[in-house]
């Protein structure tokens, strides 16, 4: 709970994962094996071990960004236990999909700093439709070796890859319907349409998705002693992204229901090359016992970017029945974007400490200073903008007893120009955010929770209140006037979460976030007091699974997301994405030690929902599906 989806704009903002953490942008706050993963695409889970959310302000642990939060996903690594696992499923909507799980150890123990061998290789294939979206259709396929060298050795090496592509009918959703006097739509002013959800407004075999993402990594481990450990990573990561994707925009609502399929062209490529070195050391200061992390890490991002669109070869579509089979006018047209380039080098030493003061108390604090150059070209002119800015995190725990703790936490953020929306952009225009003579915004946030364990330490559950405040936002009166940083804007709110094991067949999972934000100030008067957008006042989840006699499981759950207004920061709109409520189930049997089989039905009241909010339209949720799956071991 805490977190939104966000949709792309073709023309404006990336699509791909795209995500508010706690009512704050985090689409670039996406980390693999805490490596910032920069991409404009969506994330596949077959080769990741957990997934680790991260809230509140957190650039002392990963640089720029992350005001609300971010997202950390562990890659699987091999192991001395040989495993192989997989799983094969189908569903609903023509899906399908093959995931493989291999783990084996290559060769006996080796003499000296070689240790064991052992290779883990993942693989996965997927294909469907979208449940409840006409032609929306996704494929992908992807494969990930590790190789592991000295395993149970002082030194360790682990040498990895990752390489997927996907091939996708890309969904841009359906149109907010603008503020008009047309008899039939004026109802429906600043809202959803009153049209089917299953509507989709592209052209067949016209629109389309191409990407292709490459990981490539290296990391050494060397233990000193039990206490001291030196560990390097270096990664390079490149995500190609070439699309076509069709925008329903309204030709006049004020005289009728007929839409321009706006074409929205876009070839983008990310790459990051990155070196983290880190030293982690154990040690006592007298009664005070330290657990150190300190190091460096220097990266280089680049982006190429090119986009533009065009309505001149799609034939209109009518709002209410849309006819994908139309023929287009013309033969998929050019790009004609100016290509820009941006590359941002950033340098970054960071230093953390953990003190253990008695059995009673611990202190969390730390700190990170990035040195971010940044460059960006389009058309022939060139921009740079150089930022250095300490970030720093700390938290004071408190156990009163074994299991129960009470803490308190403060961290800081910032976001410096060229992180823009659309990526790495800057501009030298002074109405633009991503102005080079504007300094990076600053966010800081403040945090009292207690955790308990119950039942043996089964069970846990907590509780916290948090506020969050950027205190120098970007603001301009209208658009087109001056950018100045004298914005302020603050989320706040509360969370409860419960997970673990009520009785020995009894596993619950569940969060709760109420949340309310607000812009305090802004240049533009109308903002003043208004809520952010994708920033809705209440979202749980909860799910529950009981182990039955003759090795059956049942599972059943509830996702709650209440409304959010459209857009971000915007007091103007008065456009709402309504609350949403969804159910799912599962029903699970052990055959044997060696095969599980599992239905799962998702939506099961076939609720139809906004699930992703973008600017000039949103992309409705998922409808009913259900999807048999076969785990096997061997």
């Amino acid at each position: 709970s805490g977190i939104s989806m966000q949709a792309g704009e073709g023309g404006g903002g990336l699509p791909g994962d795209n995500l508010s953490i706690r009512g704050l942008p985090a689409r670039n706050d996406i980390y693999v094996d805490g490596v910032r993963d920069y991409g404009a695409y969506s994330r596949d889970l077959f080769n990741v071990e957990q997934v680790e959310v991260s809230k509140g302000p957190s650039s002392a642990y990963g640089g720029r960004g992350s005001s609300g939060g971010s997202v950390n996903m562990t890659s699987k690594e091999p192991r001395l236990t040989a495993r192989n696992a997989g799983a094969v499923s189908f569903g609903t909507d023509e899906y399908r999909r093959v995931t493989m799980d291999f783990n084996q150890p290559l060769a006996p123990k080796q003499e000296g700093w070689l240790g064991e061998t052992a290779l883990r290789l993942n693989v996965m294939g997927t294909d469907g439709e979208t449940p409840g979206r006409n032609e929306v259709a996704n494929s992908s396929w992807a494969v990930a070796p590790t190789l592991a060298f000295g395993l149970g050795t002082p030194t360790r090496i682990t040498l990895a890859a990752q390489y997927m592509t996907q091939d996708n009918v890309p969904d841009y959703g359906i149109p907010w319907v603008p503020a008009n006097t047309n008899a039939v739509l004026a109802p429906y002013s600043n809202g959803a349409p009153p049209v089917s959800f299953d509507n989709w407004y592209g052209l067949k075999n016209y629109d389309f998705e191409d990407i292709e993402n490459e990981m490539v990594s290296g990391k050494i481990e060397h233990d000193f002693s039990d206490a001291f450990t030196l560990r390097n990573l270096t990664r390079y990561t490149r995500t190609h992204r070439d699309s076509a994707i069709t925008a329903p925009r309204f030709i006049n609502a004020n005289t009728g229901t007929l839409l321009n399929r706006q074409l929205q062209r876009r070839e983008i490529e990310n790459d990051i090359i990155i070196n983290q070195t880190d030293f982690t050391a154990k040690f006592d200061t007298g009664p005070i016992n330290h657990a150190v992390v300190t190091g460096v890490e220097f990266s280089e991002e680049n982006q190429d970017n090119r986009n533009s669109a065009q309505t001149a070869n799609q034939p209109p579509a009518d709002l209410f029945n849309p006819n994908p089979g139309q023929q287009p006018l013309g033969s998929m047209p050019p790009i004609t974007g100016i290509p820009n380039t941006a590359k941002a080098t950033t340098i970054a030493p960071y230093l953390f400490d953990t003190l253990k003061l008695g059995e009673q108390w611990e202190l969390n604090a730390g700190a990170r200073f990035d040195h971010v150059e940044a460059d960006y070209s389009s058309g022939g002119t060139n921009f740079t903008r150089t930022d250095d800015m300490l970030s720093w995190r700390a938290g004071l725990v408190y156990k009163p007893r074994e299991n129960g703790s009470i803490y308190f936490g403060f961290g800081t953020s910032f976001n410096p120009s060229v992180d823009g929306n659309t990526g790495l952009v800057l501009s030298g225009t002074t109405n633009n955010l991503n102005n080079t003579n504007l300094d990076p915004e600053e966010t800081r946030s403040f945090e009292l929770g207690s955790k308990w364990d119950f039942f043996g330490e089964r069970l846990r559950v907590g509780a916290a209140a948090f506020y969050t405040e950027k205190v120098n936002a970007r603001t301009q009166t209208t658009t087109g006037d001056t950018v100045t940083l004298d914005g302020e804007q603050v989320v706040y709110g509360v969370e409860f979460e419960i997970q673990g094991s009520i009785t020995k067949n009894w596993n619950v999972f569940g969060t709760y976030t109420y949340m309310e934000s607000e812009i305090k100030q802004s240049n533009n008067a109308s903002e003043i007091g208004a809520e952010f957008g994708n920033a809705p006042n209440h979202s749980f989840s909860l799910w529950t699974v009981h182990n039955l006699p003759w090795n059956i499981d049942v599972g059943a759950g509830a996702n709650y997301v209440g409304e959010r207004f459209n857009g971000q920061s915007n007091g103007a709109t008065v456009r709402r994405a309504p609350d949403y409520v969804l159910f799912d189930a599962m029903l699970a049997y052990k055959v044997n030690k060696n095969c599980t089989l599992r239905l799962n039905v998702y939506n099961i009241a076939d609720e139809r929902y906004i699930d992703r909010v973008g600017g000039g339209h949103f992309v409705p949720g998922d409808g009913r599906s259900a999807i048999v799956t076969a785990e096997l071991k061997f």
